[in-house]
């Protein structure tokens, strides 16, 4: 859902996790974890929400969202990814705040009708498969606030943020066979983890058997005994000490392989280090965040030739660059973004 598009700005969250690890998703620029930030006292988006909108929470801002996002444009954003050299799309169908970009027939039990009415999630589709591109989609099974909101301020806090019990488990396994069922993704990106590991196998099954070709990324652990140790302090301080110190041992973001199926690894605002020979995928946004930030400046943004960089990078290391774009509550994609998407399409084509 659109929130105010505010986060901080400066330091990207990969900086932040090895300068101020215990504040880290606090102080960060990811303006898409505002409802979160919000919850963290004294954190400068609380004081910020606290001055501009009081007590208001978070779900005020759906209604001026929803107004807004019906000048959403699917050709327009499909046409840019086309001119940009894109060969796949992956479109977010939820994040965190758990709001449903697509009209679920799966209620929310926590916040009934929390999804659009439109489904944004298929006219995309159908736009960049119209144009010859892959469509997949983007799902947050570890983290959705409706169910479950423990203030995150760093990795620790996150896993011990994600949803314990079946309602959520059912709930997030309904949802994510809907959209297989409706869609037909060629990627099923999910975020963060899976609340329960035991599903996997069956679901993986289930996809595959509806998308024969289609692939899924590495973000689905579901270690429900990590979950629960997390939520005492005891467990918390150890995994967040054992962090750190991985931090400190090498410039490299912490990664461990999967013990679980997938079809390709990822990597988040990082160079991406040893693959191991595996599949892998590059993902930022242009800018420090992946929603829109309007504190965000200029210069905070990738040129045409910086993404350009990056992409040869990844690719000439066997990689794919995944890079995302933060539209405002309108739909429309800052110029600022949409520039050096067309500089590295015009030097993908040789001009």
């Amino acid at each position: 859902m659109g929130d105010p598009g505010l986060g901080a700005r400066g330091a990207s969250l990969t900086e932040l996790v090895r300068t101020d690890y215990d504040m880290a998703f606090a102080l960060g620029p990811y303006a898409e974890w505002y409802p979160n930030a919000m919850k963290v006292e004294g954190s400068p988006t609380a004081i910020r929400h606290a001055e501009l909108y009081g007590d208001q929470p978070y779900a005020a801002f759906r209604e001026p969202f929803e107004a807004a996002a019906q000048a959403f444009d699917a050709d327009a954003w499909a046409d840019l990814f086309v001119e940009a050299g894109a060969k796949y799309v992956v479109f977010v169908t939820k994040h965190h705040d758990g709001f449903c970009l697509w009209p679920t027939a799966i209620d929310n039990p926590n916040r009934p009708g929390w999804h659009s009415e439109r489904d944004f999630v298929g006219e995309l589709a159908e736009a960049v498969r119209k144009r010859g591109m892959r469509f997949g989609l983007y799902y947050s099974g570890g983290l959705d606030w409706t169910f479950h909101h423990t203030p995150i301020a760093n990795f620790g806090d996150m896993f011990a943020c994600v949803p314990p019990g079946e309602a959520y488990r059912q709930y997030a396994l309904a949802q994510v066979r809907e959209l297989i069922d409706r869609y037909k993704p060629s990627v099923l990106w999910n975020d963060i983890a899976w609340p329960d590991g035991r599903d996997l196998e069956e679901l993986f099954a289930y996809y595959y058997a509806a998308v024969p070709e289609g692939v899924v990324n590495d973000r689905w652990s579901g270690n429900t005994a990590l979950f629960e140790g997390l939520r005492t302090p005891m467990g918390l301080a150890g995994f967040n000490a054992m962090v750190k110190a991985r931090l400190a041992e090498s410039d490299e973001e912490p990664t461990s392989t999967p013990d679980h199926h997938y079809d390709f690894r990822t990597v988040e605002y990082s160079k991406g280090g040893d693959m191991g020979g595996a599949k892998w995928e590059s993902t930022r946004g242009l800018g420090m965040a992946f929603g829109y930030n309007a504190n965000e400046e200029t210069g905070d943004y990738l040129t045409g030739e910086g993404l350009t960089e990056l992409y040869r990078d990844v690719t000439d290391r066997g990689g794919n660059l995944l890079i995302n774009v933060g539209p405002m509550a309108d739909g429309t994609i800052p110029q600022v973004q949409q520039a050096p998407l067309r500089d590295l399409g015009r030097i993908l084509r040789g001009g």
